[in-house]
This record gives C-alpha cells, sequence and structure tokens, in this order.
C-alpha cells in the first residue's frame, strides 16, 4: 500500500465543497501568474510527433505514451509529457519580444511515475515560458523570476484564506535560495530528498538551485534533461546551474512538497555541453535542436507549476486524489475510504 494517511486526518472541505474551491484555486492562480509575468495564454498539444525532439524527456527513462493515426499512414504520435520544448518554439512562432511569454495549461500522462500520495499517472501543471533579454542570463534574474512565482503563491493562498477561513495561511514572508551543494555541505549525511525535508521544514519554503548537474559527491540532487534547463553553466556564486525547484513544507503531511520546477534555458553552447555530458549527442540532429543550434529560438526561462499540487497544499489535503482524478490502487483507494479521504 503506497498511501500515507497522516494521524488524525480529516479534510476540511466536504467533497462538493472541495470542488468549488478547486475552481477558485486554479482561477486565482492563473490570473495572478500571468499578470505577475506578463503572460498570454496559448492554446497547446496534447500530442507530438515522435522522434522529433519536442517532447520532454524528463529524466531519459520515462516511456512517453505512443499511439499511430491510422489516416496519416500510421504515422506515431507521443502524448506530452511536459511541454518544456514545445513553448520556446511557440515563442519563437508567434513573435514574443523580451519580458512577454506565454503560459498553458499541460495536461500529461506519466504511466512510469509513482503512485502515491504527492505522485500520479496523470500530471496537470501550468506550463509557462518568457523571453529574456541576453543580458538577463544570470542566477539574479533567475531568482527575481523564481520570487515572483513565490508572490503568486503567496497571493493565491491569501485569497483562499480569505474564502475559505478553514484553509489558514502557512507560508513564509520570503522563500530562501541554496544551492543543492551548498545544502549537501549543510548536510552531508542525508539524501537530497531528506535535505529537502529538512531545509523545507526549517525554512517554511525554498528554492533549490543547480538540479541536474552532478554535484561534488558524483551525486544529482534530481534529474533534469540535457535539452531544456541549463545546469551546466557555472553562476555567480561558483556554482553550476540557473534552474531550480520551489518546494515548502506541508504541514499536513508533515513533509516538503515540490510545487514548480524552472529555469533558464539552454544556449546552444550549453545543449551541445549538456548532450555530451549525458552520451546523448545524436540528439542533436532532432528537429527541434536543429532549429535551436540554428539559433531560430529566443533566449527564454520557464518552468512547470503543478496544478494539483497547488490545490492540494493550499486547501490542505493529505493526498493528491482529493482534489484529481485518476487511478489509484485498489488497497489505496479501500485504505482511503476507512479513513474517510474522499479519492476522485
Amino acid at each position: 500500500m503506497s498511501i500515507i494517511i497522516p494521524k488524525g486526518y480529516k479534510s476540511v472541505l466536504d467533497p462538493r465543497m472541495t470542488e468549488r474551491a478547486i475552481k477558485f484555486v486554479k482561477d486565482s492562480f492563473e490570473r495572478e501568474l500571468a499578470s505577475e509575468l506578463r503572460l498570454s495564454r496559448v492554446t497547446s498539444p496534447r500530442f507530438v510527433k515522435a522522434n522529433s525532439g519536442i517532447n520532454d524527456d524528463l529524466n531519459g527513462i520515462e516511456r512517453p505514451v505512443r499511439f499511430n493515426v491510422g489516416n496519416m499512414n500510421e504515422q506515431s504520435m507521443e502524448i506530452v509529457q511536459s511541454l518544456a520544448k514545445w513553448k520556446r518554439m511557440a515563442l519563437a512562432d508567434l513573435g514574443f519580444c523580451p519580458g512577454t511569454g506565454i503560459y498553458t495549461d499541460m495536461d500529461a500522462i506519466r504511466p512510469d511515475d509513482d503512485i502515491d500520495n504527492i505522485h500520479s499517472i496523470y500530471v496537470d501543471q501550468w506550463d509557462w515560458e518568457r523571453v529574456m533579454a541576453p543580458e538577463e542570463r544570470n542566477l539574479d534574474f533567475l531568482k527575481k523570476i523564481a520570487s515572483g512565482v513565490y508572490e503568486v503563491i503567496k497571493r493565491t493562498e491569501f485569497l483562499v484564506s480569505q474564502n475559505y477561513p478553514s484553509c489558514a495561511q502557512a507560508l513564509p514572508e520570503h522563500i530562501k535560495f541554496i544551492h543543492a551543494e551548498e545544502a549537501r555541505e549543510m548536510l552531508p549525511n542525508l539524501s537530497p530528498v531528506e535535505r529537502e525535508k529538512k531545509l523545507a521544514k526549517q525554512f517554511g519554503a525554498i528554492f533549490i538551485i543547480g538540479i541536474g548537474m552532478p554535484l561534488s559527491d558524483g551525486v544529482m540532487h534530481g534529474g533534469r534533461a540535457p535539452d531544456y534547463d541549463d545546469w551546466s553553466t557555472k553562476n555567480a556564486d561558483g556554482f553550476y546551474g540557473l534552474n531550480g525547484d520551489i518546494i515548502v513544507w506541508d504541514s499536513v503531511r508533515q513533509d516538503s512538497l515540490e510545487l514548480s520546477s524552472m529555469g533558464i534555458r539552454v544556449s546552444p553552447q550549453s545543449l551541445l555541453e549538456q548532450l555530451k555530458i549525458r552520451n546523448c549527442e545524436k540528439r542533436a540532429e532532432l528537429y527541434w535542436h536543429q532549429r535551436l543550434l540554428a539559433g531560430e529560438y529566443p533566449q527564454t526561462i520557464g518552468g512547470g507549476i503543478g496544478q494539483s499540487r497547488i490545490c492540494m497544499f493550499l486547501l490542505k489535503k493529505a493526498h493528491i486524489g482529493e482534489v484529481q482524478a485518476s487511478v489509484w490502487p485498489e488497497e489505496d483507494r479501500n485504505a482511503a475510504k476507512k479513513a474517510g479521504i474522499n479519492l476522485m
């Protein structure tokens, strides 16, 4: 059984009120995000051509869901795993200028994902991407944008608490920035996951910088594909990486909870370097990568923000299935029902 039921847990909102609150959270967050980052909503694909390089390869081991289209000579398509690379292509094709960008609803199926209190094979997130000026390709700009996303989360938390008083505010005023190498130095005897838990509990909200590049002990803090975030460039602090994750302390589960991953995207130079590090240089021959190497894409910053995780966190839920309709192991459903937890 993968479900964990917090001792004494009882949802502060009944199922019908939860449904109304989910819509309120999503409407509020989307509006605040668009305003904070100057983003326009766009329509995005649910599937893309296989072997085009457009789909997100995540950690490189997850299997995309594939199907063939009968009326297109059985051409193979893939359900998107995220829109990390598609968004940058869209910004180029739509002609967005620096300081503006796009966001969209991303619905993915990841059959190899874990299924537990915070994971599901169905992934729903706000995918966003913004064009940068050349001089903004630095750590300070990454922190500025990450702080803006955190402010959106805080403002949404405030609005939720005003409309649903049982969902009290909990986030600290500011987010704490910590590089993954600094976290390793501070807590050398803990695993990356254990470090996140310890630091999230201590500070309430953290932004871990440098996801994807092996640390000084040879271990990565977390996985990143080589062809969207730049995790190999040395930043102003002397560490590697221009990307990171927003992680908060979830008082209901008494554990850390990642709400968003984001980063400054690869340049042609860092793309080639990261493909070399990951031993997948052949990927440079794919359609998407060829366009980037030819200079057709603008320099951008972007990320994904989990919709169900935002709802779960702000509505004080113990399981993602309380705010998202997906599939769950039968033993988990039975245990949840016995504990009075309503899994959709």
